[in-house]
């Protein structure tokens, strides 16, 4: 992926601070369920926040070009051990060219007529006021 405008980077990084780490890479490293869960999360939120654990600078800015490399997402920013990736979700297919079968068929998730009413709710009788001074 190309390298992102710097306008382009400030406003994911404005978007970015409010988020959470959605993975934390661990001990055992960038294994392949780790990426598999950054993809996973790329996929669902384009913006992800990870964490990695480790004191060492050169393996976390190792760990990022490797994110980046085999997932095709763009660094965003990195501050200590949080690292910001970015990969622009692919456009969806319009409804036209989906397959006819599935454009027409109608929704059917529906409620029965009778489950469909409200509860009745029962009125409730007012108590009785206290007096003063009684």
């Amino acid at each position: 992926m190309p390298p992102l405008e710097p306008a382009r980077r400030r406003a994911l990084r404005a978007k970015a601070h409010h988020l959470d780490p959605v993975v934390t890479i661990g001990h055992h490293g960038l294994t392949p369920a780790v990426l598999h869960e950054i993809d996973v999360a790329l996929a669902a939120h384009e913006l992800v926040k990870v964490r990695v654990i480790g004191d060492d600078r050169d393996a976390r800015e190792d760990m990022l070009s490797r994110i980046c490399g085999e997932l095709g997402c763009a660094p965003v920013q990195r501050i200590g051990k949080l690292v910001v990736v970015w990969r622009e979700r692919p456009a969806e297919p319009p409804a036209a060219q989906m397959s006819p079968t599935r454009a027409a068929e109608p929704s059917t998730i529906r409620r029965p007529a009778a489950a469909a009413k409200a509860p009745r709710r029962v009125p409730r009788t007012p108590l009785p006021r206290r007096r003063r001074g009684a």
